[in-house]
């Protein structure tokens, strides 16, 4: 038997389309020689399709849809197919579920048995997990179905507690007497997940002494990035077959005649992690109908990294970056921002906010004259006064974007959203934070990474200037501005944002744990928790850590925590 494993892009809910895709990759298995065909998880519908699952016109329409491609696909090679289904013939009841066509026929059904609810998954909301295993029969080979975290059991993630009481869906497919067994996914990008995923297969496979096949979704949809992985492992655990993550690259695996490939090293992690982004920024754009993008330059290593990969994703003609001065602006803000944008080939052009600050300084001093308050800029710090210059460029920015019909990039990094060092309506102003999820330190290796390997990247020189990546990183919104001013080195801010918002830790802990000073930690801390409202109103951002912050965070904004 041979078996393709189709990796798909889909949009969610876009069923034409959608289809579409399915029946060219049906094609590409066919010229392969392969005999069955295997698509990922809620291929049909996208995934995830959320509260689309709400309406019973749309999840009928899936079932339609399989239907068709079923007859018409499965006349010559065997179909499986992921969809949402109903769990009767009526009701609201739904399945994560699998049908396999043969013959032009629906031959199997299978409902997902293990339903991920934690994190970005909210798989409990939608769908009644499944009760028994499902082992088809195509050309005399028995063929056990199996999706997603029916594999992982949360281990990939420490949530292995979840499924405690839950029978091992592998286990009961090898008692059915599966001789093969399938695995559809659509599990998102995570730095260091891929590698966890396949020796999470490879011990299924021996401690069952059967062959796995995996296959991921690939794309954008929303926060979340699919890397489009497919792999095979035989019954000794070994990798047999698979493509490169982030292609579409087709796997084609015959049962009868296969052998271990060479060991690979594990992809470097600001490899996938510059892949993961680059197709996040392509797809939500090209899914949400943009084509081109904008974003403030500032000179600095956030908005310089953000354009790399929004001219790597999209095209260096697609991007305009905007340069925009202002009183405490130093002259190597726009040179350097100006040095980047001739690197990346970009569209680049300059706008002083002096003078509409002017405008805004004159109206406000007014008004805090009349009430009895300071006019700005009459003590320093005066953050009322900083965050009113990035507002002045944050409007710039949004009537470029209503002007041009290009999407606004934010350009934030993980460690500064954190702890609230961005403003509300001025920097964090626009519609994907490209850097969201991103500690400021890795943002220094990703870019480092980009210029060393340039043309491998696709650029036609380093394009990241180099003082950008040495000066002191600076908001530039007060005189002699620095970071460092008000926030501890981002080695310690990262570790402190890490450990408490991806490992749930409090300040004790992380203080016993690190050495670091008590009452910076604890101001860290404090300063996550109050900054909640903030990032409950920043642009969605790509999610590419454990815990990032959008929908699978949802921590209250008013709170005390007091243990």
């Amino acid at each position: 038997m041979r078996i393709a494993l189709a990796n798909l892009n889909p949009t969610v809910g876009d069923l034409v389309g959608n289809a579409d895709q399915i029946a060219e990759r049906a094609q590409e298995a066919r010229d392969a020689g392969a005999s069955v065909l295997v698509l990922p998880e809620l291929a049909l519908s996208g995934y995830p399709p959320r509260d689309l699952l709400h309406m019973p016109a749309f999840v009928d329409a899936c079932e339609s849809h399989a239907d068709r491609l079923g007859a018409e696909i499965g006349r010559d090679i065997a179909l499986v197919l992921g969809m949402p289904l109903r769990l009767g013939s009526a009701g609201p009841a739904l399945t994560n579920s699998l049908l396999v066509y043969h013959k032009g026929e629906r031959v199997a059904r299978y409902d997902k048995r293990l339903l991920p609810t934690y994190d970005v998954f909210d798989e409990d909301r939608y769908f009644t997990k499944g009760g028994s295993p499902t082992v088809v029969e195509i050309d005399g080979v028995r063929v056990g179905l199996s999706i997603c975290e029916d594999l992982w059991r949360g281990v990939d993630v420490g949530r292995g507690d979840r499924y405690a009481d839950d029978a091992d869906p592998v286990s009961e497919l090898v008692s059915a007497g599966a001789q093969i067994i399938i695995n559809p996914s659509a599990s998102p990008f995570v730095v260091g997940k891929h590698d966890r995923h396949r020796e999470i297969v490879a011990q299924h496979a021996r401690r069952h002494g059967v062959p796995v096949l995996a296959v991921n979704q690939l794309g954008g949809n929303d926060e979340l990035v699919f890397d489009g992985s497919a792999w095979a492992v035989d019954g000794e655990g070994r990798v047999t077959n698979a493509n490169h993550a982030f292609s579409d690259e087709l796997v084609v695996v015959d049962t009868e005649n296969t052998r271990p490939m060479a060991d690979a090293q594990s992809d470097l992690v600001v490899d996938r992690l510059l892949e993961a982004l680059t197709l996040g920024v392509r797809d939500y754009a090209r899914k949400t109908g943009f084509s081109k993008v904008c974003l403030g330059l500032s000179g600095g290593i956030d908005s310089a990294l953000t354009a790399a990969i929004a001219c790597r994703a999209l095209g260096a003609e697609n991007v305009t970056g905007i340069a925009m001065p202002g009183k405490y602006s130093s002259d190597h803000s726009v040179t350097d921002a100006e040095d980047l944008a001739e690197r990346l080939g970009c569209r680049f052009a300059i706008a002083p906010i002096e003078e509409p600050y002017a405008g805004y300084e004159s109206i406000l001093n007014n008004l805090f004259g009349a009430l009895d308050h300071a006019k700005l800029g009459e003590s320093l710090p005066d953050i009322t006064e900083e965050n009113l210059q990035s507002r002045v460029r944050g409007a710039v920015l949004m009537a470029l974007s209503n002007r041009t019909g290009a999407l606004l990039l934010t350009t934030g990094n993980k460690s500064e959203l954190a702890v609230g060092y961005c403003t509300l309506y001025g920097d964090m102003n626009g519609g994907l934070g490209v850097l969201n999820d991103v500690p400021k330190n890795l943002v220094y290796a990703l870019s480092r990474y980009i210029n060393d390997l340039h043309g491998e990247l696709g650029f036609r020189a380093p394009p990241i200037p180099e003082n950008t990546i040495t000066k002191p990183p600076s908001a530039e919104l007060a005189p002699d501005q620095r970071d460092l001013d008000s926030l501890p080195p981002y080695d310690v801010l990262d570790e402190i944002v890490r450990r408490h918002v991806e490992l749930h830790q409090l300040a004790p802990t992380i203080i016993e744990e690190t050495g670091f000073d008590a009452r910076t930690v604890e101001r860290i801390v404090r300063l996550i928790a109050i900054n909640e409202y903030k990032r409950k109103q920043t642009p969605v951002g790509l999610k590419v850590t454990g815990v990032a912050f959008g929908t699978g965070r949802r921590m209250p904004i008013a709170q005390r925590l007091s243990v």
